[in-house]
């Protein structure tokens, strides 16, 4: 499976990114060894995440929301499921 998602950063910033494992990704950015950008930014908590077969389709994906603007950013946010999320908590 190939995931797009966005995160919080500790400074209130997004960050949208894509992996092909979530979990592994997101202790990477919250350890300061996932992104140049999240380095200096922790914590960071996953807020929003797609599902992809097909690491294209995700790649895709993340370069279409990072078009997007931070409003339109946060309306996906706030639709989104958060019970989703729970799976992903790294607390």
């Amino acid at each position: 499976m190939n995931y797009t998602y966005i995160l919080r950063c500790g400074d209130d910033t997004l960050y949208t990114g894509w992996t092909n494992d979530l979990k592994k990704r997101l202790k990477a950015h919250n350890e300061k060894t996932g992104a140049k950008y999240t380095k200096g930014r922790t914590p960071v908590r996953l807020v929003y995440f797609e599902e992809y077969d097909a690491k294209e389709e995700a790649m895709r994906r993340e370069f279409a929301l990072k078009q997007l603007t931070r409003a339109e950013k946060m309306s996906l946010i706030a639709d989104f499921d958060q019970t989703r999320l729970a799976q992903y908590d790294t607390d």
